[in-house]
Parts: C-alpha cells; structure tokens; sequence
C-alpha cells in the first residue's frame, strides 16, 4: 500500500536529494500498524549499548536526506505489520535489548505505541531518531539517541532543538562529523547549549570519509567532554543490510 513517508526525486549531480515535509498517514488502522523494512538480531554498534546481542527494528520511510545515509535501502517498500505482531517477533529473539531505528521511525504514528509496548513487554529499548521530529512524546522508559545533524549532511535545517529540552541524562545526542567543519560546528552546539551537561554527547566519523584517528586528535586537542563512537557493527561485517 501507499507509503507517504519521504520524497523520492532524483538529486542533481553532486547535490542531496531534497527532503519534504512529514505527512502522517491517516488511514485507519495506522495507529496500530507499522511498514516495516527487516527486523533483526545483531550486536548494538553505537551508542551506550554498545557491543550488547539486541534486536533492531528498522521502520520504513524518512522525511530526511543526508548525504552520508548508510540505510537509504529503507527509504521505501517494507511489510506492513501489525503492532501485536512485531512484539511477538521481537521478543521470540529473546533478547533483552530492542532499538527502533530507521529511516526515521518517528514519521509512523504507531512508532509511539510500539515504543511502549516493547517497554510493556520487559525490554530495554533505544529509539535512534534524527533529531528532525518531536520527541516529547516518547515513552520516558526509552532512551532517545537523537541525532543533531551537522552542515555536511546537507540537513542542519531540519534540526529541531526544541528536543533539548526532553532529553534527560539517559539519553544521548549524536553528531555524525564528515570533515573539520562539521567538527568545529558540533564543538560550537556543545558550548552554547550545554549539551554535555544534559546528557551523553557522541562523536562519531562519517565511514570512509573521516579518519577516525583525525576526529579523536580534534577531541583530545580541544579537551571534549565528548564519546568518540565507530559503528562497531561496520568494523565486523562491513555496511550491509541486517547486521
């Protein structure tokens, strides 16, 4: 059925797609239904999780465009699943740790009740969220991992700071860094708004843009009260699909 998710034109020669506004799809049995692009078991790559056994559920569609996107293959298509199902798969893995993950699973209006019912079901869940869509009505029970998204993604527009203020010391804000620029801009975000005083701040290099090594002598230079992060689940397997 029809995904209203994201735009698909076809970007000009060394320019990102353009992204559009977020439509939520209104049509009944939304709420609790999900399209969903693979749910899987892996090892948790970022974040403050990481290196634990936790199954990913990656929900279709994103109103966003980053350059740098390791997971455009669920920009569309997907299954649409019903809630009560996707619980039941997720915890037939039998593993403690759940994240919802996109594309950008907040464009979905039943990523809310998903969200709380995984907690329901006994789980630790995360929410990997683009930082773009409002995050005040997260379940308090699930940690945010919110990106704020930097000028080399080609999306610093879209960052919706008005999450700052939902976040708690739990949560973790995430920069994706391709280059000095994008560096120097999240150093500036850290001082002005204090962001390390709210919660966990990651650095993380864009893959095969970024020497990681570079971005930790940045760090270390300017005394960064800051997590340098790799994606761990990359350095095992490479960027493929349910890994």
């Amino acid at each position: 059925d029809k995904c209203s998710f994201f735009f698909s034109a076809k970007p000009a020669a060394g320019r990102p797609v353009m992204s559009a506004p977020v439509q939520v799809d209104e049509r009944p049995g939304v709420a609790t239904s999900l399209r969903i692009t693979e749910i899987f078991h892996s090892i948790q790559g970022e974040a403050d999780a990481v290196g634990w056994p936790t199954v990913f559920v990656r929900l279709t569609g994103c109103p966003l465009r980053c350059t740098w996107c390791d997971t455009s293959y669920s920009f569309q298509g997907g299954e649409r699943r019903v809630l009560e199902d996707v619980v039941r798969e997720v915890s037939g893995f039998q593993t403690r740790h759940v994240c919802v993950t996109g594309g950008e699973p907040l464009a979905q209006r039943a990523c809310l009740p998903l969200l709380s019912a995984l907690c329901d079901a006994g789980h630790e869940v995360s929410l990997e969220t683009s930082g773009a869509l409002d995050v005040a009505a997260v379940d308090p029970r699930v940690r945010k991992v919110v990106d704020l998204k930097c000028p080399g993604s080609g999306e610093v527009a879209r960052n919706r700071f008005e999450n700052l203020a939902h976040l708690t010391p739990r949560d973790q804000i995430k920069f994706v860094i391709a280059d000095r620029a994008d560096y120097e801009w999240a150093r500036e975000q850290c001082a002005t708004r204090g962001l390390p005083a709210i919660c966990q701040v990651l650095f993380s290099p864009v893959a095969d843009t970024l020497a990681p090594a570079t971005l930790v002598e940045w760090i270390l230079a300017d005394r960064l009260p800051v997590r340098f992060q790799l994606q761990l689940h990359k350095v095992l397997w490479g960027n493929v699909a349910g890994k």
